[in-house]
C-alpha cells in the first residue's frame, strides 16, 4: 500500500563512498528476472486447492494476494476451528519508524479481509466478519489478540461480486503515467460506489489544475522527508531483496532485479548499512525522478473516515482494496502515496497540508488513503509468500 519501492532507490557503494541511483535501473514489483516461484499466487490456486471440501485454504489463496504496506504480509490466519478463520497480525511484520501508530498495518488486514469476503462470495459462503472479537488494539500500539474472526456458512442469497475478477489483475504500478489521457468521469464513479458509502472518497483530475500541483507538491515535500529521514529510510532498506535468490528466499518486501545491481550485491560492493545524504547524488536523483512520476500524474483519489479508530482503518483497508480492484477495472493505473499519511513527527507538515486539501478539518477525520491515478503500462505482481506460511491450524 505504502510506496515502498521508491524508497530504496539508492545504495551506497563500498570503497570509494560513491553511489549508484537505482531507481530508474532496477526497482519493480516484477520483471524478467523476477523468479516464477515467488509469484506463482498470482496464478491462482489451482484445481488441487479448488476441489477441497474445506474452502477455506482457496479463499485464503485469494486473500493473500491483498496489498499491504511495504508488502510485509503480516496476515495469520488460524484455520483451528471449522468452519472459521481467525486473523492475526505478525507481530514481527510491522513498521515502528514510517508507520509507528500501525495505521498501515491495520488498513492491510482490511484489504485482506475485503479479499476473503469477495472469494468466499464466489464459492457461495457468507462471511460473517466480527473486528476484534477479544477487543480492540490501543491507538498506538498492536498486540496477540485477533484481528477479527471469520464464520463461513452457506449461504443461497450471497451473491457473487464482479471485482473478484479482477484480484489477479490488480498490481500497484509505480511507473510514469500518461498525462495526456485524463480519467474520465466514469471511472471516478466506479471507484467511489466501490469503496462504499461508510467513507467518503475525492478526486482531482486534469480538470483541477490547480488542485493538481498542490497534490504533487505534498507528495514530493513528504518523499523528500522520508528520503533524508535516516530511520525511516533505513527502516526500507532493511526489506530489500536483492536478486532472484533473495527475491525467491523471502517472497516479501521490497524487490530489486536490475542486472546491474545484482552483479554489484554478488561482489560484495553494496553497502545497504549507510545513511544516504541529503545532497548525495542519489538522493537528489531520486527526488528528480519521483517529481517527474507526479508531473506525469492526471488524477489523485483519497478517502477520508469520520474518526481514526481501529475498526475504521480496517474497515478503510477494506474499502480501498475495493476501490483499486474497481480502477483495475476501468484499465486504471494506481499507486498510494503514503508518506504524507504517516504518523512520525517529521510530517506533520505534509500531513496537514493533506488533511487540509482533502477536507479533513474536522475532529477526527482522517485521511486513510490518497493515490495517484492514471493511465499507464502494465506492471507485474510483487512476490508472495507461499500459502502455508500464511497458516497455522
Amino acid at each position: 500500500m505504502t510506496t515502498a519501492l521508491q524508497r530504496r532507490g539508492f545504495l551506497r557503494i563500498l570503497g570509494a563512498g560513491s553511489l549508484v541511483p537505482l531507481a530508474p535501473l532496477s526497482l519493480s514489483g516484477c520483471g524478467a528476472a523476477m523468479p516464477m516461484d515467488a509469484i506463482e499466487a498470482w496464478l491462482g490456486p489451482g484445481a488441487e486447492l479448488a476441489a477441497q471440501a474445506d474452502p477455506r485454504r482457496w479463499i485464503l489463496s485469494h486473500a493473500i494476494l491483498a496489498p499491504h504496506s511495504h508488502n510485509l504480509q503480516s496476515w495469520i490466519a488460524d484455520l483451528g476451528t471449522p468452519n472459521q478463520i481467525t486473523l492475526y497480525c505478525d507481530l514481527n511484520r510491522l513498521l515502528p519508524q514510517t508507520d509507528p501508530l500501525s495505521r498501515q498495518i491495520m488498513m492491510s488486514h482490511g484489504t485482506f479481509l475485503e479479499l476473503l469476503d469477495l472469494a468466499a462470495r464466489e464459492r457461495g459462503l457468507r462471511a460473517d466478519i466480527t473486528l476484534f472479537p477479544q477487543g480492540p488494539f490501543g491507538p498506538s500500539t498492536l498486540d496477540a489478540r485477533p484481528v477479527a474472526l471469520v464464520r463461513l456458512a452457506p449461504d443461497p442469497t450471497v451473491q457473487k461480486d464482479p471485482l473478484f475478477a479482477q484480484i489477479l489483475h490488480r498490481h500497484t504500478n509505480r511507473s510514469a503515467y500518461d498525462i495526456t489521457r485524463a480519467v474520465p468521469s466514469v471511472a471516478w464513479q466506479a471507484m467511489q460506489a466501490a469503496a462504499g458509502p461508510a467513507i467518503r472518497v475525492g478526486h482531482a483530475g486534469l480538470e483541477q489544475g490547480a488542485a493538481l500541483q498542490q497534490h504533487r507538491r505534498i507528495a514530493l515535500d513528504a518523499w523528500r522527508i522520508e528520503l533524508t529521514v535516516p530511520r525511516t529510510i533505513m527502516e526500507s532498506f532493511k526489506l530489500l531483496r536483492v536478486g532472484t535468490s533473495e527475491i525467491a528466499a523471502h517472497r516479501d518486501g521490497l524487490s530489486m532485479t536490475s542486472p546491474m545491481i545484482v552483479a554489484l550485491d554478488r561482489l560484495g560492493l553494496f553497502d545497504r548499512q549507510q545513511i544516504p545524504k541529503p545532497d548525495d547524488y542519489a538522493t537528489t536523483s531520486q527526488l528528480k525522478e519521483f517529481d517527474a512520476k507526479m508531473a506525469s500524474t492526471p488524477g489523485f483519489v483519497w478517502m477520508v473516515s469520520a474518526d481514526n479508530s481501529r475498526a475504521t482503518q480496517v474497515n478503510a483497508g477494506r474499502a480501498y482494496a475495493r476501490l483499486q480492484l474497481a480502477a483495475t477495472a476501468q484499465g486504471l493505473a494506481m499507486q498510494p502515496l503514503s508518506q504524507a499519511l504517516q504518523e512520525y513527527a517529521e510530517q506533520q507538515q505534509p500531513y496537514a497540508a493533506i488533511h487540509m486539501l482533502a477536507g479533513a478539518t474536522q475532529p477526527g477525520a482522517t485521511v486513510q488513503m490518497w493515490a495517484r491515478v492514471g493511465y499507464a503500462p502494465a506492471v507485474g505482481p510483487a512476490p508472495r509468500r507461499r500459502l502455508p506460511d500464511f497458516i497455522k491450524s
